[in-house]
């Protein structure tokens, strides 16, 4: 197959039916789509075998996660089309990024290695016949009708021998387009994923001849010792006797807005010697007392909150800039059901801001040791949940040439096949206001819990932002 040259130009058609938030009729429409393609590096790059890091590889991270972003029409993009311009862009980034044109290998010990073999990635054209003004101003997760705008090609979510990048590009009748992108999670986090979305949009608006931000592989700074050294206490890895409550076999998901106001609201709640304390800090922790309210926890149960921290900047010296692999832990702050709903909002915020100062640089050393001393052990999945921020990521500032994206960011809650993760992106609501959305998975009759108690925080000033029928998923 030449390079970008179409392997097939017969169109599979969905029509898909959405419930829109800010309507009550609702919205179908067809989507037409290319069979997917394989995108190659624009010449010829090394054939290597690379070792991931001790940390890309664990088992949290051995699935592939997605991202959305919606871009509207450009006046100075009219004579452009969206799918040409992001596959030739994509075929040229790869150069630099050329790993990502590889596939996964499993060495003795379960040890991942890229194989850079430069076969590409796998790439969708497809067309909808909506303008983007058909999805409303208030685009959030989840998107549980979008499947179509990602598809799902049958055999490529495996984590060896498998494409690392699915991309699908779907041309609007408006001249705006959907970039969908969904990625093996052992390759970068969120901090290196922007990375390479701001290195292909470079490349795309042209002009440029490589990224402005050499990527770095380095993965050998995140390998484990030898000999090994678990120095710190890792709670987030901890066993725990115990399943996922039976209830959680039939989910919804719903998405939930934090603005100014309910920040300055949860502020207020907290003693004097919190006040330095960040937004995220407020948030997490008015979400986790809501959340285990919601699913009525017994009191003597201990239930963990996980909290996503970069560890770039706590290094001595920084990881190197352009580094992009994942350099992240989630340390996770840990007390009993009935602790954490009885006392003052303000033990859970002291929780989640003491756990997060425990990432140092030692602490990643000793999280590298601990995946191979433990054979790349999953992290506590009984009672825990995981918050991710997203806003240093700005996944709507990457610019492809047609401006900032409407919406950037997850499809919905969830990591892989673990549904108890959620992400912090910035929006801004019907109103107008800049703040924060979170998407959710809960049972049904938890998820109503989970609103009113949310609701009550804040004496009944917010709800949640998805007004449409909840999406329903039956198993985990």
């Amino acid at each position: 197959m030449e390079e970008n040259t179409l392997v097939n130009l017969s169109y599979s058609e969905f029509p898909l039916l959405m419930n829109m938030a800010s309507t009550s009729s609702s919205l179908v429409f067809t989507v037409r789509r290319c069979e997917a393609e394989l995108v190659a590096p624009a010449i010829p790059t090394p054939h290597q075998l690379k070792l991931l890091s001790d940390i890309d590889d664990q088992d949290g991270l051995r699935f592939h996660i997605s991202v959305i972003l919606f871009f509207r029409n450009h006046p100075s993009m009219a004579q452009k089309d969206p799918v040409e311009v992001l596959r030739k862009s994509l075929a040229q980034t790869l150069v630099f990024y050329y790993p990502l044109a590889g596939r996964l290998w499993e060495g003795p010990h379960r040890k991942l290695m890229v194989d850079c073999n430069g076969e590409g990635v796998l790439f969708i054209e497809a067309d909808a016949d909506v303008t983007l003004d058909h999805f409303s101003d208030n685009l959030q997760p989840p998107f549980p009708c979008f499947q179509q705008l990602l598809y799902d090609v049958p055999g490529s979510q495996q984590i060896t021998n498998t494409p690392l990048l699915l991309v699908q590009v779907t041309r609007l009748k408006c001249g705006g387009f959907i970039l969908g992108v969904r990625f093996s999670h052992t390759m970068f986090d969120a901090a290196g994923l922007s990375q390479f979305l701001n290195a292909w949009a470079e490349m795309a608006r042209g002009g440029a001849t490589k990224p402005s931000i050499a990527p770095v592989w380095r993965r050998e700074l995140l390998l484990a010792r030898d000999p090994l050294r678990i120095t710190c206490k890792h709670r987030e890895y901890e066993q725990v006797q115990g399943s996922i409550t039976p209830s959680y076999d039939n989910l919804v998901n719903r998405s939930f807005f934090v603005g100014p106001g309910e920040i300055a609201h949860l502020r207020c709640l907290v003693p004097p010697h919190l006040q330095h304390c960040t937004s995220f800090d407020l948030i997490t922790a008015c979400l986790w007392r809501c959340r285990t309210k919601a699913l009525q926890i017994v009191a003597e149960d201990d239930v963990r909150m996980m909290c996503v921290v970069n560890a770039r900047s706590r290094f001595n010296p920084p990881l190197p800039v352009g580094y992009y692999g994942n350099a992240f832990a989630y340390p996770a702050a840990v007390t009993t059901a009935g602790k954490l709903c009885g006392n003052p909002f303000g033990y859970a915020v002291e929780l989640i801001n003491k756990v997060k100062r425990e990432v140092t640089e030692e602490y990643m050393h000793s999280v590298a040791d601990l995946m191979v001393s433990k054979e790349r052990c999953l992290f506590t999945t009984v009672r825990s949940f995981i918050v991710s921020d997203l806003t240093r990521a700005k996944f709507t500032e990457v610019d492809f040439g047609w401006g900032d994206a409407v919406y950037g960011g997850p499809l919905q809650g969830g990591a892989g096949p673990f549904p108890a993760t959620t992400y912090f992106t910035p929006v801004k609501n019907a109103k107008g206001e800049q703040g924060l959305i979170f998407p959710i998975w809960l049972p049904a009759q938890a998820m109503e819990r989970f609103a009113n108690e949310f609701n009550d925080m804040f004496q009944n000033q917010n709800l949640p932002l998805t007004g449409a029928p909840p999406f329903i998923i039956s198993t985990l």
